[in-house]
């Protein structure tokens, strides 16, 4: 996926959902798509280019029914670059990630945790090492023993060593006072941090490369293998990402700063001669929002060259043409991903789409500099690994290298069409959004309206694929997902336009999308709901206090008090670019506060918080949730146990979105085709654990499962009930 690296999308996240055990033998029909089936989906990425052009390591998760917990196992396959000649190379319980190429192409380096000491009180455990196999075959071996694992790798580009980076070991002091239970930690001054070592292939013998006080990541080697340049920060806090700066260091050397710039520099890229060190920099300090620029520094020294300075979207991580020509990046442009790429010597663009239409990312470069590696999904397609081969500025035919969820066709999932929309603002400005059609939609029928605001605020809805949108679809909904002001993707003017604003200009873009979907004759008005998660969250818990055209809105992480916010987020600079302080602009945060205008709310609530968010804490939610109840509203609050910024548990997750798609056709007056529902609420009444390939007919249940759910009369409802479903 594309790459936005600003703090900005850590109010963002991913909705995932579940597996749908299916018939086999019995005769195709359609289907629609379930919450089960989203968590089916198999996910291909961390590629490598084999070092004569013809083979490409991938990644595949796949999801683990037999587990206890239903978690994702992930092993290394390769494949021919036409697509050809598929074989997994590793297998068992241990997951295996990062693959890298020996430069002779005859061996292949990869992170696993075979064989680990599980953590304990007082240790880290065995962790992550790095494994060696023989790429015709054989039984891999670990090559490191690093105490508590490696975070990460690379191969020198002569063969002879590897980078590690990796947090600083435990102490025999921490271990003791981890031990005693004498582990106080002081705010703000205790911190692991993380460093770089090296470690000699043919002697088995490891040395550090860096100390002091600082957290390192993204370390690149130069073309020689004697240097590194690398990413600091100076701590591990989320907050101070936007104060990280470029180092490097020689083998056995000391490390140095390699420049200075008042804003954050990341991605380091060395030029193919080595000559030159590719960083994105922004131009001001403390603050994600604005766009990186694209900085090429002399390596011996001088004043760097700043490319395409009025280039109005963001960069991602160059990437070097072979030839030391050109750089290119992929970026978000609108609801699509596009790549770019800028002669070195003119500054001119030379490339400004990608291979294919919708979200694509993870490019790589074939060495001899021919043809694009690439992920790539769309509305309605899933994600795969895709070739091209470059043919000027433009590409030849893509070669789809994989295809992760054929069960998509094969099963004849029927899925909504997925379109990009246009309307004006109040201001008369140009919004996009992202509108999903519910399967087997029909010209001249209105049909209820899910709104989805995204999370970020600067992140941005897209021709991705999405599993859930299609199983809303599936039951449905037309979903709109708007791309209001504060959205990444439409130039610096458009991202910072929320800037003391949260909740007025973005919250008019969505509610025009919202009239210009009615005009057209797609969406009933009578028949309207919302959700949204993070950004989304505040969002929808904001026009739950502005509005009431919709039956139910869902906020989940929603921010509701920006003043409480602010001292009890991991990110308060991040709060702090967009409000001041809340000492100095005490009005404007509230104000801007859902809390404060909670008297007005008149839709039904589903409120949803993970109780060990750092992000936004549950109290966020509670203290939304407690004003509703005192004024006697129709709400009900969803907190999953162990749960951060997101949802990740398997079982969580397939209850919130069933709670969802329940919830949601209660409120229009749909019943679900996809989900088992009674008033509202997803219901089981035979546990069972699903698993593919089963005889007769389809069966999709599930075990009930902890969430702690509080009701409008305040009783702890404890657990999700779901009712069997079986379709014959």
């Amino acid at each position: 996926m594309t790459r936005f690296h600003k703090i900005a999308l850590i109010f963002g996240t991913v909705f995932v959902g579940s597996v749908f055990a299916h018939a086999q033998g019995a005769a195709a029909r359609q289907r629609l798509m379930t919450v089960r089936d989203t968590q089916n989906f198999v996910n291909v990425g961390g590629t490598a280019i084999s070092p004569d052009d013809q083979w490409v390591l991938y990644t595949r998760t796949v999801r683990d029914w037999d587990d206890a917990q239903w978690r994702t196992k992930t092993h290394l396959w390769r494949v021919k670059i036409d697509g050809t000649g598929a074989r997994q190379l590793t297998f068992g319980d241990a997951n295996t990630t990062a693959p890298a190429w020996f430069p002779a192409g005859d061996k292949i380096a990869f992170l696993s945790s075979r064989g680990a000491a599980p953590a304990t009180a007082d240790s880290d455990g065995g962790g992550s090492q790095v494994f060696f196999m023989h790429i015709d075959g054989g039984e891999a071996w670990a090559a490191t023993k690093h105490p508590g694992g490696v975070a990460s790798f690379s191969i020198s580009p002569d063969g002879k060593t590897l980078l590690l980076t990796a947090q600083d070991p435990l102490s025999a002091e921490d271990r003791r006072r981890r031990r005693d239970r004498d582990d106080a930690v002081v705010v703000d001054e205790t911190f692991r941090w993380s460093h770089l070592w090296t470690f000699d292939i043919a002697g088995g013998t490891e040395k550090r490369l860096t100390e002091g006080q600082f957290v390192v990541s993204d370390p690149q080697w130069s073309p020689d293998s004697k240097r590194v340049a690398y990413v600091t920060r100076s701590n591990t806090k989320v907050d101070d990402a936007a104060w990280s700066d470029v180092w490097m260091v020689e083998l056995g050397g000391t490390p140095r700063k390699f420049f200075e710039n008042a804003g954050p520099d990341t991605s380091p890229r060395w030029s193919p001669d080595g000559s030159i060190l590719a960083v994105a920099s922004k131009p001001q300090s403390g603050n994600t929002q604005w766009y990186d620029k694209l900085h090429l520094f002399p390596v011996a020294g001088g004043a760097p060259k700043v490319l395409l300075k009025d280039f109005d979207l963001d960069f991602g991580a160059p990437i070097w043409s072979r030839d030391g020509k050109l750089v290119f990046w992929s970026t978000g442009k609108g609801t699509r991903t596009e790549l770019f790429g800028v002669d070195v010597a003119t500054g001119e663009l030379s490339t400004t789409r990608a291979p294919m239409a919708g979200v694509s990312g993870a490019f790589e470069l074939s060495h001899d500099n021919n043809t694009w590696l690439f992920s790539h999904s769309a509305g309605t397609s899933s994600g795969d690994l895709w070739a091209v081969r470059r043919q000027g500025a433009g590409y030849g035919a893509p070669v789809r290298l994989t295809n992760a969820n054929p069960w998509i066709a094969s099963e004849q999932v029927q899925l909504g069409q997925v379109e990009t929309i246009k309307w004006t603002n109040s201001d008369g400005g140009a919004i996009e959004g992202v509108l999903t059609r519910p399967v087997g939609y029909q010209a001249g029928t209105r049909y209820p309206l899910i709104v989805n605001p995204h999370g970020g605020p600067s992140g941005a809805s897209t021709e991705g694929f999405s599993s859930f949108n299609q199983v809303l679809a599936a039951n449905g909904f037309l979903v709109l997902q708007v791309n209001f002001r504060g959205s990444t993707g439409y130039g610096q003017k458009h991202v910072n336009a929320n800037q003391n604003t949260w909740g007025i200009g973005d919250y008019d873009d969505i509610m025009k999308g919202v009239d210009y979907v009615i005009a057209q004759g797609w969406a009933d008005p009578n028949r309207m709901v919302a959700y949204g998660w993070s950004y989304g969250g505040y969002m929808t818990f904001w026009m739950s206090t502005q509005t009431d055209r919709f039956k139910l809105i869902s906020p989940g992480a929603g921010l509701t008090n920006l003043y409480s916010m602010y001292s009890t987020t991991d990110i308060p600079a991040y709060l702090g670019w967009f409000f001041g302080t809340p000492w100095d602009n005490q009005g404007l945060y509230d104000k801007l506060s859902p809390i404060r205008h909670v008297k007005n709310v008149k839709s039904k609530m589903l409120i949803m918080h993970g109780a060990d968010d750092a992000r936004v804490p549950p109290t966020q939610a509670d203290e939304f949730y407690k004003a509703l109840k005192d004024l006697g509203k129709d709400v009900t609050y969803v907190r999953y146990p162990r749960q951060g910024h997101g949802i990740t548990e398997t079982r969580l997750a397939i209850d919130r979105n069933r709670r969802y798609v329940c919830a949601f056709t209660a409120a229009v007056g749909l019943p679900s085709t996809t989900e088992g529902c009674k008033d509202g609420l997803p219901v089981v009444d035979a546990p069972a654990t699903p698993k593919p390939g089963g005889a007769g007919g389809v069966v999709d249940v599930d075990l009930p499962w902890s969430g702690s759910a509080y009701g409008a009369d305040g009783r702890l409802l404890d657990r999700g009930v779901f009712e069997v479903i079986r379709r014959r």
